[in-house]
C-alpha cells in the first residue's frame, strides 16, 4: 500500500535537498536579480526599527538585507538544512532564524509589525491556512509584504505533475486568484508592483488594468495590510 502524501514532510525533504543550489543564487536575486526591487519596496513603507518575520527565509540573504535595511529581522524556513544556513552566514549571526511551518509558525499572536513571505504560499498545502496563520501573528494594522509568482514564472513547473495525477508540492494560485483570497481573509490591498521578464517593457503593461498587469508577469509582489478585527 502507498504511503499517504504528506505535502509539508515532502516540503521540508526536497527543500533540504535544495538548500546548496538555493544558496549558491539567492544573493544575486536579491542584489541583481528577480528579488532587488523588494526590500527598497519595503524601506519606502516600513519605519526603521520596526519588527518583520520572513517567512520562507531560506538561507538568510533577504533576512539579512531587511536587517542592514535597520528592521528587527526573524528568519522562519521550513527547511533545517536552509536555517543551518542562514545561521551560519558570516553576518548572520545577529539575525534570530527559526524552524517552522507557515501554517504552524512558532511565533507569538499579534507580535509582528510586518511579515515578508516571497514566493512562499505556492508552496504550502493551504494557501488560506497559510493566510490565516500570518494574520494570526502580524499586529492589527500591520504590513504583509508577499510575492506571487505570476503566469510567465519558470517556478510554476514544478506543479506539472499534477497533470499526470500525480503529487506535487507547488501550487498554480495566480496573483489575483491571491489578492481575492486575501480580501476574503481580512488583509486590504495597499500597494504592490510586477516583476516582469526582460522581453516585457512598460509600454506593454502600463496602461492596463490590475489583473492584466499581473498576467504578464513573473511575480507580483503586494503590500497588504491587516484590518482592524
Amino acid at each position: 500500500m502507498q504511503d499517504a502524501f504528506d505535502w509539508h514532510q515532502e516540503a521540508q525533504s526536497q527543500w533540504d535537498n535544495r538548500a546548496e543550489f538555493w544558496s549558491a543564487r539567492s544573493m544575486d536575486m536579491w542584489d541583481n536579480g528577480s528579488r532587488k526591487a523588494i526590500v527598497p519596496f519595503i524601506q519606502s513603507h516600513l519605519n526603521k526599527g520596526s519588527s518583520i518575520l520572513d517567512v520562507g527565509c531560506g538561507d538568510g540573504y533577504g533576512s539579512y538585507k531587511l536587517h542592514q535595511s535597520g528592521f528587527h529581522v526573524t528568519g522562519v524556513d521550513i527547511s533545517g538544512e536552509m536555517i543551518r544556513r542562514a545561521s551560519e552566514k558570516p553576518g548572520q549571526a545577529v539575525i534570530s532564524f527559526l524552524q517552522g511551518d507557515i501554517i504552524n509558525l512558532p511565533i507569538d499572536d499579534n507580535s509582528q509589525d510586518s511579515i515578508m513571505a516571497i514566493n512562499v504560499i505556492e508552496w504550502t498545502e493551504s494557501p488560506e491556512k497559510a493566510l490565516k496563520e500570518l494574520g494570526r501573528v502580524l499586529k492589527k494594522g500591520g504590513l504583509l509584504f508577499t510575492g506571487i509568482l505570476g503566469p510567465t514564472a519558470g517556478p510554476r513547473m514544478n506543479s506539472y505533475p499534477r497533470l499526470h495525477e500525480e503529487k506535487a508540492i507547488c501550487h498554480t494560485i495566480m496573483p489575483w486568484e491571491f489578492q481575492q483570497l486575501a480580501s476574503e481573509n481580512n488583509f486590504m490591498y495597499a500597494d504592490g508592483f510586477g516583476v516582469y521578464k526582460q522581453d516585457v517593457k512598460e509600454r506593454h503593461y502600463k496602461d492596463l488594468p490590475l489583473d492584466l498587469q499581473q498576467a504578464l508577469t513573473f511575480m507580483w509582489v503586494f503590500m497588504l495590510r491587516k484590518a482592524g478585527e
